[in-house]
């Protein structure tokens, strides 16, 4: 028996997920609804329109880590399709990879098109529909088939099962609550912290490639993270910033984007011995400005920017500073302390936490728990991860096990055929 799949969002889990199933099930007739103009949009801006396709961490328990939200529920999905096999896929499909120092992995072209094309093309070939500018306005159970209403178009469509890929939309959102699903408010994930310092702001482009920075916030535990820290011409980002917003992202919501951010810019030394440092150059270096001279492996303009801050004159050397300047230098170094004035956005990604409750769904199939029938994939459902491409894998992770559970012969039998099932 034939069968109708409508897959609403045209975006990585989408697709992988309408690949999944028509590759478990070539009987069933697969449509992609994508509501803009192009498909696959947010991957052609992944890192950077490099497209970051995963992350080189293979094992399940370690990967779910990196998900502040959704990890316990991913860490199961993870051991039935995880890097290892995003890998295989895309390779068996004539995609070279390449991995990067940090363990991110991006296509040798370094082009995110590659991916776009290799997946349009997947889909071509296994007779998938793909429609652009179908944007779903509404959709009704009725009975045991699904009716799904597009703008502009006077009949609804007809499915048997409907995949919901839409990520962070609201309307997406609107659709899963009609289906009976609860929605956690989402809030925004991965971005910068505006910083309202000219005088730091002026130090753009700077970048310390290790420094641990602490996130204080009212009646919180502190958050700790360690990492690479860039300076912008509005405060900070790079990729320590970046996984504390993930992780600090709801309660940084409720304090309006306002809290402290301590930066320990030598986590290899102690307070003590950053004293020690400084005291051995006004013994070894007397007569050098101190300004002209740091002692530690820290860009230039980072140190002027401490010394500015705290008023030690540029002709002031060495063998003049004194025991309260040392002190407070060493302070700053250790743990120098600026004010959140606010988020900025991380290039043109944007994530959010929050979305359709992952008790909600059973991650053995990602069959909707509310509604017969209904799957949901991606970013749509409460879980995120931190930069990396940790989310693009969580999208094709949920997108192949929703294809697995679309192509079960029935609903009460899904789980038991996504556990067997294999993507050839």
């Amino acid at each position: 028996m034939t069968r109708q799949i409508l897959v609403i969002g045209g975006g990585a889990a989408g697709f992988f997920g309408a690949i999944s199933c028509a590759t478990a099930n070539p009987r069933d007739r697969v449509t992609i609804l994508e509501a803009g103009a192009a498909v696959l949009s947010k991957v052609h801006i992944s890192g950077g329109g490099r497209c970051n396709v995963t992350h080189h961490c293979f094992d399940p328990a370690l990967l779910a880590q990196h998900y502040p939200r959704g990890g316990k529920a991913l860490r199961g999905a993870f051991s039935r399709f995880q890097p290892q096999d995003t890998i295989a896929w895309f390779e068996a499909r004539g995609v070279k990879l390449k991995t990067e120092a940090d363990g991110r992995i991006f296509p040798v072209s370094d082009d995110s098109q590659t991916i776009i094309d290799c997946l349009v093309q997947e889909a071509t070939a296994l007779g998938i529909r793909i429609r652009t500018r179908a944007a779903v306005k509404d959709i009704a159970k009725v009975g045991s088939q699904f009716h799904v209403t597009i703008a502009q178009q006077a009949q609804p469509l007809v499915g048997d099962r409907v995949l919901l890929t839409t990520g962070s939309s609201s309307h997406g959102y609107r659709l899963a609550a009609q289906l009976g699903h609860t929605i956690i408010p989402p809030v925004p994930s991965l971005f910068t912290f505006q910083i309202n310092d000219p005088l730091l702001q002026e130090r753009s482009g700077l970048s310390v490639p290790t420094v641990q920075a602490t996130l204080k916030l009212p009646q919180q535990p502190p958050l700790t993270q360690t990492g690479a820290i860039l300076v912008t011409h509005w405060g900070f980002s790079g990729p320590v910033v970046l996984k504390l917003s993930a992780w600090g992202a709801r309660a940084l919501a409720a304090h309006n984007y306002r809290g402290l951010l301590v930066i320990n810019w030598l986590p290899h030394l102690s307070l003590p011995q950053i004293q020690g440092e400084l005291a051995a150059c006004r013994s070894h270096t007397p007569k050098r400005a101190i300004a002209n001279h740091c002692p530690f492996p820290l860009p230039r303009r980072l140190w002027s920017y401490w010394t500015t801050t705290l008023g030690i004159p540029p002709e002031q050397t060495w063998a003049h500073l004194r025991k309260k300047q040392l002190l407070a230098l060493a302070e700053v170094l250790h743990r120098g302390t600026f004010a959140i004035a606010g988020k900025g956005s991380f290039k043109e990604e944007f994530v959010t936490c929050g979305g359709v409750a992952l008790k909600e769904v059973d991650f053995k199939t990602m069959a909707s728990r509310c509604c017969e029938g209904l799957f949901l994939a991606g970013e749509i459902l409460d879980m995120d991860g931190v930069t990396g491409g940790f989310n693009l894998q969580s999208a094709w992770t949920t997108g192949w096990i929703a294809g697995q559970g679309l192509a079960g012969e029935s609903t009460d039998t899904l789980s038991a055929a996504a556990s067997t099932a294999t993507l050839s």
